[in-house]
């Protein structure tokens, strides 16, 4: 606008105050002025504004000095931190717990000028969370980074140093529990000592320490019967690694002892023995599947099928599968189903698993998987008979052929296969579109189309 209209007064005052008011930029609208008078050199408007603009400059500069003067009194309580603990008091005050008193310290430690702010803090934090376990956790883990011996060169050296140090932590942690004799703090030990052990070292000794140590207050947190459910699988992993199978028998039974409805901790416990060929574990099967739920038990009578088929005697493995096929929970059912049929396939052959599988066909309920493994059988004969793999399928097209497509495709190319009859596809395809359910159908359909043109 000033480009086409530069005669016009009004319009270089509106863009120098805009300028001032507006941007907050004394210089530019100075500039507007003096660009102003060039065309206007008698204009009273124009100087009678610019004089109001120096003036509202003048003024500003003259208030910011005022404040300037007035924040000097502070400066040295600001630079020394004085002005972050009042904010640091205010905060402690009323937001509770030593979790965020120590995000403040941790904000502080950033900053190389607040030693004193710290120190406060730390008096704070000790004073005021004697029972709460993180305040302890903190002091005790501080233990690693205080000063100790100087730079030493050799490995051992410095391995030596950080045992040392991982001592004292521990002496900080024994003192806590002198008064706070809690599940959480013993669980911040021993979290603390697992963390240690782990860690790498090329120094034996060290190792070592660490191993005995984390045993040490493993075994101590149980005798205070305060040791977590995912710790015994810790000790057991130790105990294991270090070959101490004696130790890993007892914490094993131990522990489904004292968490005896925990189908986890059944599961890894059982592992263990079984691995170690313990001869607790046919009686401690038994007494599992006693404590936990029957709905949530189908991974220790799986775990149990495994052992029974590989350590037990036949009839001892033929009275589990036969309580299994009993019981009343349908995923434990199904599942023995499936280890059912393959426990004879393996000890007796084709026509012990085909025996098997006429006993169990009309026994619901079913798996797919059931009647695939027996298809899977049959295909692993030399002479695969289609009577009997087209019988698998319509029984298992019985139980899941309104939902699951993939099921028809599969005997759509047995059909199609060298012992098939290609010629009965279409009405295989007809029975499907019409059983099927729901989006199934054009699932279906599509993966039909894409097997008649050669894509699938």
């Amino acid at each position: 606008m000033l480009a086409i209209h530069p005669d016009k007064p009004a319009l270089w005052i509106m863009a120098a105050k805009c300028e001032m008011e507006d941007r907050n930029s004394s210089e530019s609208a100075r500039h507007l002025f003096l660009h102003a008078l060039r065309f206007h050199l008698e204009n009273k408007k124009v100087f009678q504004e610019y004089f109001r603009m120096e003036l509202l400059h003048a003024e500003k500069l003259r208030k910011q000095q005022q404040e300037l003067e007035q924040a000097k009194i502070y400066v040295t309580e600001i630079l020394s931190g004085k002005l972050a603990e009042v904010v640091y008091r205010d905060a402690a005050q009323k937001i509770k717990g030593a979790e965020f008193i120590l995000s403040l310290l941790q904000i502080a430690a950033i900053f190389d000028f607040t030693k004193e702010l710290q120190d406060t803090i730390l008096q704070d934090l000790q004073s005021q969370y004697v029972d709460d376990c993180t305040m302890w956790d903190f002091m005790a883990k501080r233990e690693l980074d205080a000063a100790g011996a100087p730079e030493l060169q050799s490995a051992k050296g410095r391995a030596s140093d950080t045992d040392r140090r991982e001592e004292r932590c521990c002496v900080v942690y024994e003192e806590a529990l002198k008064s706070l004799n809690t599940e959480a703090m013993w669980t911040c030990y021993v979290t603390f000592c697992l963390e240690r052990y782990k860690r790498k070292t090329n120094v034996t000794q060290l190792k070592e320490k660490r191993r005995e140590r984390l045993l040490r207050v493993l075994q101590n947190t149980h005798d205070a019967k305060l040791l977590q459910e995912t710790f015994y699988k810790n000790w057991l992993q130790v105990l294991l690694t270090s070959g101490d199978t004696v130790s890993a028998t007892q914490v094993a039974i131990t522990a489904t002892q004292r968490f005896s409805q925990s189908v986890e901790m059944w599961s890894f416990s059982l592992q263990t023995l079984v691995h170690l060929e313990s001869t607790e574990a046919g009686h401690l099967f038994q007494e599992a599947l006693k404590h936990v739920n029957p709905k949530e038990s189908l991974p220790l009578w799986q775990l149990q099928a495994d052992w029974s088929m590989t350590s037990q005697i036949p009839e001892d493995t033929e009275t589990f599968f036969q309580n299994g096929l009993l019981s009343p929970v349908p995923a434990v059912s199904s599942a023995m189903k499936e280890k059912y049929l393959e426990w004879p396939y393996k000890t007796g052959g084709y026509k012990r698993a085909r025996k098997t599988f006429t006993s169990l066909h009309e026994h619901r309920p079913f798996t797919k998987t059931f009647f695939m493994k027996m298809i899977e059988i049959e295909k692993e004969q030399e002479t695969p008979k289609m009577s009997n793999l087209r019988d698998y399928y319509e029984r298992a097209l019985r139980e899941f052929g309104s939902s699951d497509e993939d099921l028809w495709m599969e005997y759509i190319k047995e059909k199609l296969g060298s012992h098939g009859n290609p010629e009965n596809c279409g009405k295989l395809h007809w029975r499907a579109v019409k059983t099927l359910e729901g989006e199934s159908v054009e699932h279906f359909t599509t993966k039909y189309t894409l097997l008649q043109t050669g894509h699938m």
